[in-house]
Parts: structure tokens; sequence; C-alpha cells
């Protein structure tokens, strides 16, 4: 029988800087909630029929902005773990923004 280790979970990077937070949540509220503002602002310029189809094409782009952020950001080895948005955002802060806090 093969020695077969599962390597242990990472924890989310802490943020400590302002400037950090501010990008995390910014990218959090951005995966979060532009969905539902865009097709809210087609409903008012433009009706039913087209938010519609504003709706699930704004699903389709924000899904693949969050796998691209996803894969960009967090390890490979926990790439199989489920993250919510608050997670991605702060992995990909921590990892592609705020390199100086790296450790």
């Amino acid at each position: 029988m093969k020695n077969d280790f599962i390597n242990m979970l990472e924890p989310t990077p802490k943020l400590h800087s302002k400037k950090c937070k501010m990008i995390s949540a910014l990218i959090w509220f951005f995966l979060k909630f532009s969905i539902y503002i865009i097709t809210a602002i087609s409903w008012y310029i433009y009706g039913y029929f087209v938010t519609f189809f504003v709706l699930i094409l704004s699903f389709i782009v924000i899904g693949i902005i969050r796998s691209k952020l996803r894969n960009m950001a967090i390890p490979a080895s926990q790439q199989e773990y489920q993250y919510n948005d608050k997670g991605i955002a702060d992995w990909f802060t921590a990892k592609e923004i705020c390199l100086e806090e790296k450790e």
C-alpha cells in the first residue's frame, strides 16, 4: 500500500491593511451583486423581454469571471474545495494585488 498523504487545507489569507480590505470588499461586492444591479438597470431601460436575456448573460459572464479569479489565486492543491465570493476575493487580493504582505 502506498503512503498517500493529504495536504492540509491552507486557511484563507487574512488581510491587514485598509487598502487590501477595501479592494477585497469591492471584489466581493462586484461578484455578489453585479448580476442584480445589471439586471435592474436593463429592466428600467428596456423592459421584461430584454431583461430576461441580460440576466442569463450576466450569470454566465460573472460565473466566468469568478472562475478565472478562483483559478488564478487559489493554490492548485486546494481548488477542489468550494469557496464563496468572500473567500475568492480574499485569496485574489492576497495573492495578486497585496503582494507586500505575502510571506
